[in-house]
């Protein structure tokens, strides 16, 4: 067994120090190594003619954000295939994204990388210069080997049944017309963007607890309480997700005169993000308490809040402040929850004035049956779930396609989106007469709040930006594929992960 030189990243640096002492050469290796193939042994016996000694660090599994399905084996049998080579002297599992603390603490005299990270400017993470930067600092180098290479993500894709036969011919298809490279050039044009968001402010609270099963006297279910967590919803969410794309974010929001969350809210902001509040008077912010099991599966949800919120003289002053400033901005991206703070009189401002007006109007506990996209007589893209669509042509059998074209002819909209869960996106061109479909790209979910307002903030901007539908709506998959791996909105969707994301599906 060679299990014995499965150590930690501590005693790896600490033999590092002593081999160094001794007048050793060490070199490092560093990466994922989820399929192990020619390429990898030839990169590995190559890097270790450059020294003494190699050493390989092994990304943990927490940390491997290439896509569905990934990592397919885990860090323990990575590194087990790793040790098992006789050209590695010492394996450790390596817990971060990066091998940026790694390389201070180890301190090799090499750095060993695979030539398709010779250019820099390829590596949409930035970890190649940053990896550089922490070797050098210590006196060492980096070293490029030039030995074949081979794509363990396309090999994985393409053997490992990762994905569906469906999805892998529409990868297939879709990577034929647009190239990772394309993709990144794209999403990173985004940034110029200058977005503003309306939309309700949410509260979610998930109470997480145990089940204990009925009570002794009655029908009455009852949990053991365990945590509780909250979060930054609704438009908040959405205007964080938003901001990771486009350098300048405005966020208009409403919160409570009473239990605003003010200060949770601004801590909770991204830095680009500018926000304009407004208060209801006599009411709460929007908040929803979930109480949840340990599977996230959701037991019974409280809502916290009034059902005709007053702004008052706030609404005045929301639309003046609208009058004033929608023009200015690129994209108006409007999360409507139906929840009271999107009143008429301010979609009149925002359907008027809007450059390119992106809505969703989410259908929940506390409007179902009274919050359509007919609130909108205009719209340029618009974002539904199948449910929402059906409901505003009050229509429940025909096809979707029908029902996509007539809601988007009373709308005007250019794009309309249908998500549908596990059946992926349907896209409509109004302009084209076209009708995309992406399958869901996500092999694993976690929770599905928030999924909605990944895909509007991201094919949103897309389209406000003149990408293609087909792109736009990929992209927008993209994102909810990353979010549903997200619990709610415990962080936004990052531009770098749903980069190398997008490359690994299209490798």
């Amino acid at each position: 067994m060679t299990t014995h030189k499965i150590i930690s990243v501590k005693e790896l640096a600490e033999r590092s120090r002593r081999l160094r002492a001794e007048g050793k050469r060490v070199v490092l290796c560093h990466g994922t190594f989820d399929l192990m193939h020619t390429g990898h042994i030839r990169y590995l016996q190559r890097a270790k003619q450059e020294g003494d000694v190699l050493f390989v660090t092994v990304t943990g599994d927490a940390f491997v954000n290439k896509g569905p399905g990934r990592p397919v084996f885990s860090e323990h049998l990575r590194a087990e295939n790793l040790a098992a080579l006789a050209c590695v002297d010492g394996v450790a599992i390596n817990h971060a994204v990066a091998a940026v603390e790694a390389l201070h603490d180890i301190r090799p005299n090499i750095y060993a990388k695979g030539s398709d990270y010779r250019s820099h400017g390829d590596d949409v993470t930035g970890n190649i210069a940053r990896e550089q930067a922490a070797v050098e600092a210590h006196g060492g180098h980096i070293f490029y080997t030039d030995e074949i290479t081979f794509s363990s993500s396309s090999l994985l894709n393409e053997h490992f049944n990762v994905f569906p036969p469906e999805t892998k011919e529409f990868l297939q298809g879709f990577r034929s017309r647009w190239s990772d490279k394309d993709l990144h050039r794209q999403i990173a044009s985004l940034s110029d963007l200058k977005v503003l968001v309306v939309g309700d402010a949410i509260i979610d609270q998930y109470h997480y607890t145990v089940p204990l099963g009925q009570t002794g006297k009655g029908n009455v279910f009852a949990v053991r309480y365990d945590s509780e967590e909250q979060f930054a919803g609704g438009a908040i969410a959405v205007a964080n997700h938003v901001a990771g794309f486009a350098n300048s974010v405005t966020l208009v929001t409403g919160l409570g005169a009473v239990d605003s969350h003010e200060q949770f809210v601004r801590d909770k902001l991204q830095k680009n993000v500018t926000p304009e509040f407004f208060y209801f008077e006599d009411a709460p912010t929007v908040t929803k308490r979930r109480f949840v099991d340990a599977d996230l599966a959701k037991l019974f949800e409280v809502y916290f809040f009034r059902e005709d919120p007053l702004l008052k003289e706030a609404e005045g002053s929301v639309c003046e402040w609208l009058q004033a400033h929608v023009s200015s901005y690129d994209v108006v991206v409007v999360p409507d929850f139906g929840n009271g703070f999107i009143t008429p009189p301010m979609i009149e401002v925002l359907v008027k004035k809007a450059k390119f007006l992106a809505v969703n109007t989410q259908i929940n506990s506390g409007n179902r049956g009274y919050h359509v996209i007919h609130r909108y007589p205009r719209a340029d893209f618009v974002s539904l779930n199948e449910p929402e669509l059906r409901m505003a042509a009050h229509n429940r059998h025909d096809p979707l396609e029908v029902i996509a074209k007539q809601v988007g002819e009373k709308t005007q909209v250019k794009q309309l989106a249908v998500t549908r869960g596990t059946k992926g996106v349907m896209m409509f061109d109004r302009v084209s007469k076209v009708f995309y479909k992406v399958p869901a790209l996500s092999t694993r979910v976690v929770d599905r709040i928030g999924a909605g307002d990944a895909f509007l903030s991201l094919a949103g901007l897309c389209a406000a930006k003149g990408l293609d539908a087909e792109v736009a709506a990929f992209v927008g998959s993209v994102a909810a594929a990353m979010d549903v791996q997200i619990v709610c909105n415990r962080e936004p969707v990052d531009p770098v992960a749903l980069n190398k994301y997008a490359a690994t599906l299209l490798k």
